[in-house]
């Protein structure tokens, strides 16, 4: 049972590392493009992210 737990987080993390430099590169793109607007994106996502990670904290407990 535990191989089977560390080859799903093995996929998890090959796919999210994939994703990840997906997500840098719409950033890059949305500097690049509109600096303004990207910057105001990027503020209320880190609001957000904020809000998850104070979640994240309640689960954890």
């Amino acid at each position: 049972m535990k191989k089977n737990y560390n080859k799903i987080i093995n996929q998890i993390q090959k796919v999210r590392s994939k994703n990840n430099v997906n997500w840098m590169n719409i950033l890059k793109l949305a500097f690049k493009h509109s600096p303004q607007e990207a910057s105001k994106i990027m503020k209320r996502i880190s609001y957000d992210d904020k809000k998850i990670f104070k979640l994240l904290n309640k689960l954890a407990k």
